[in-house]
């Protein structure tokens, strides 16, 4: 009889769209008890016990050649989906990440991978939902202003955390790490250091999948889900100011204010209109198409595409988005 291996390893897949002005990730529910390793064939039907989850399959080690191509491939054959921006974000291996290796399970490695693609209908087999992300993750969407749970839950968290630290030395190692992450006081906020605030409330227990009973009110994923989706909007929201990767969420025709709107959206703030169009047009990263869109609601608005010549142009060619404090 074969013994059951000790690592076992599985692909997430942190598939982002934009829909509406907003930034929505592809989900499945599942049960507390699936195989954090198994695919999406693992689904069960809506229930109390249920959680939302990034999709995630199986590695064939003898079949796939590279981890995108298995990817690629159970995306395909589970989500109907032709992958197009792909790119590895991180590997998650931390013990106990899926809470039956406690008792003997095998421990699992996950590499978690982030594709942009629009939105489209998952099978209707798949019980999949594009869900918006700022649902897993409110304490990111400043686009209306500074969100309420920030003064009303997670500040007057941290300045307890920061009381609580082991003398002066500590008190003010946890006042740093508050205020780099959450922009406290003097300090900007920098929208990128979305996982840094995410292991910061995981650490003060303030999301229930770090065990507590203090919840700030977002949707729930299995295991480390939300870490991880939490991964991919940082590396989004950073590489959007120096690789054109916003224009893998729109179509080939698109406004400007659609294209100011997507952005806006990654980063979960508003930006100045003037200083944004100026910024794209002299970056040279569009160009205007001489066609109208009149379905705006106003007066008709010029549709633009993306210059694919400025990937030979510069070697960073994104829209230069500042940091939340600039």
């Amino acid at each position: 009889m074969l013994e059951k291996p000790s690592v076992v390893i599985g692909l997430n897949a942190v598939i982002l769209a934009v829909t509406e002005d907003e930034p929505r990730v592809l989900t499945i529910p599942l049960a507390r008890d699936t195989p954090m390793e198994g695919g999406a064939d693992e689904r069960r039907e809506a229930g109390p016990r249920m959680k939302e989850a990034l999709l995630t399959g199986p590695l064939d080690p003898a079949g796939d050649l590279t981890l995108e191509l298995a990817l690629r491939r159970w995306v395909r054959r589970y989500a109907g989906l032709e992958l197009g921006y792909v790119e590895q974000l991180y590997t998650f291996g931390d013990r106990f990440r899926d809470p039956r290796e406690k008792q003997g399970g095998a421990r699992v490695i996950s590499v978690a991978y982030l594709a942009l693609v629009r939105e489209s209908p998952p099978p209707s087999g798949l019980k999949a939902h594009w869900r918006p992300a700022y649902a897993f993750l409110p304490w990111e969407d400043f686009r209306q202003g500074r969100p309420r749970l920030m003064d009303t839950m997670i500040l007057p968290a941290l300045g307890r955390w920061i009381d609580e630290g082991v003398g002066v030395e500590g008190k003010q190692l946890r006042r740093e790490r508050a205020s780099i992450a959450f922009g406290l006081g003097p300090t900007p906020l920098d929208g990128d250091r979305v996982l840094e605030r995410y292991e910061l409330l995981y650490e003060i227990g303030l999301v229930p999948e770090a065990g507590g009973r203090r919840d700030l009110g977002g949707m729930e994923m299995v295991y480390d889900h939300r870490r991880i989706l939490a991964t991919a909007l940082g590396r989004i929201r950073a590489k959007i100011k120096y690789r054109p990767m916003v224009f893998e969420l729109l179509p080939e025709y698109f406004t400007l204010f659609r294209l100011q709107r997507a952005v806006e959206s990654l980063a979960g703030r508003r930006l100045h209109k003037q200083n944004f169009r100026r910024l794209v047009l002299k970056g040279g990263l569009v160009e205007g198409t001489g066609r109208m869109e009149s379905e705006t609601g106003g007066r008709p608005a010029e549709l633009y595409r993306f210059r694919r010549e400025v990937l030979l142009e510069r070697p960073a060619p994104g829209v230069g988005l500042p940091g939340f404090g600039s």
